[in-house]
């Protein structure tokens, strides 16, 4: 579907939501039903975040430039007991916290991006690598023989921390709006949203660092003189990848370069939560049905009680939670839009309102092909 007609008009869709937008409220409608899915599930993703937050850190500062990294998960606290229960599956599934690290890693944007390109971060990069190989002859060779693998694997490791921290903000921010609703603070999608953007907002320039300790000593990675901050160069580029291009899921769609099935321009891409079909959740190798399975565990009761009153109950709980998921990421992309705009929706200033028509015309083109209409 596209945004605009050949004559330039917006399609009656997307006019309602831009309407919807510019009074005040969100992508997703303002509804009893979606307040309660959205809040009832951000608080169930709070919970996983927090523990996919800490073991991305954990593995960014602890597993640094670790060849065969075995004991990752484990955050350092290693038993035979964890191991049984992590062969058995007894665990959250912090794999996919690695499949967004990764998304992000490959699509790249923003000024983390630029600046793992940069010299400044070769320069410190080469010093952290020959403080790691310095006592380890067999990875000394290999770096001698590969020079640029070693780079590599900074580069991801820092998007490990970059990913980490990131959500080491939202996994509070979503557990507090929990707690505001349950104090009858929140009452309104719109209200949904000023919590997350505030929430932005407020931490928007606070800098992003990453330093790993080698041999007793600290390196730097991403150092304060870089100028890296949590929105623009965390929080952005994560909604960017995750949100809205990902990767195309395998055993959905073909591989094969003859069937064209997947765009051989990445920016194309359209494989992120926006844009997911729910219904292909909980089938093998679609990567966020373990995220699903992770939030059914934390899922709050009067969730649980909606989703009981269904037609299905809880037989399609996965395909229930995505879906309510899927509003809640719209909830945050209303935040996000509204952090970034020129100006706010609401103004009724015509120059203002010309600068928010030109920022919100691609971002609004974008999400047309979304499942945004199915939501409402």
């Amino acid at each position: 579907m596209s945004v605009f007609t050949k004559n330039k008009t917006i399609e009656p869709e997307l006019a309602l939501v831009k309407q919807r937008l510019e009074e005040g409220g969100a992508l997703l409608p303002d509804t009893h039903e979606n307040l309660l899915e959205v809040v009832g599930i951000l608080k169930s993703y709070g919970v996983v975040l927090g523990e996919y937050y800490r073991n991305l850190t954990y593995i960014s500062e602890h597993q640094f430039l670790e060849i065969l990294p075995f004991f990752k998960f484990f955050n350092g606290d290693f038993s035979l007991s964890k191991l049984g229960r992590h062969w058995w599956h007894d665990r959250l599934n912090l794999e996919f916290a690695e499949y967004c690290m990764r998304a992000m890693f490959w699509h790249g944007g923003g000024g983390l991006d630029a600046y793992l390109d940069s010299e400044d971060f070769k320069k410190l990069a080469k010093q952290a690598i020959a403080a790691k190989v310095k006592r380890n002859p067999l990875m000394a060779t290999m770096n001698s023989l590969f020079p640029d693998f070693l780079p590599e694997q900074v580069r991801l490791m820092t998007y490990y921390s970059a990913l980490g921290y990131f959500w080491s903000f939202m996994s509070p921010m979503f557990l507090e709006l929990s707690d505001r609703y349950d104090r009858g603070e929140i009452t309104s999608i719109p209200d949904v949203v000023k919590h997350i953007q505030d929430g932005l907002v407020t931490n928007a320039s606070v800098p992003y660092i990453y330093k790993v300790e080698i041999n007793g000593n600290d390196h730097e990675i991403v150092p304060g003189s870089a100028n890296l901050t949590f929105l623009m160069d965390t929080a952005v580029p994560y909604v960017e990848a995750v949100f809205f291009r990902s990767f195309p899921f395998r055993g959905t769609v073909s591989y094969n370069a003859q069937e064209h099935q997947i765009s051989s321009e990445i920016s194309q891409f359209n494989y992120g939560i926006l844009y997911a079909d729910p219904l292909p959740v909980g089938g093998a190798g679609i990567p966020p049905t373990l995220l699903m399975q992770d939030m059914r565990h934390f899922i709050p009761k009067y969730l649980q009680e909606l989703y009981q009153k269904s037609d299905r109950g809880e037989e399609d709980l996965l395909v229930k939670i995505c879906l309510s998921f899927q509003k809640s990421m719209f909830c945050v992309t209303t935040a996000t839009l509204r952090g970034l705009a020129p100006y706010p929706l609401e103004t009724e200033d015509a120059q203002e309102k010309q600068a928010n028509n030109k920022f919100l015309a691609p971002w609004l083109k974008r999400l047309s092909r979304s499942q945004l209409y199915s939501l409402q």
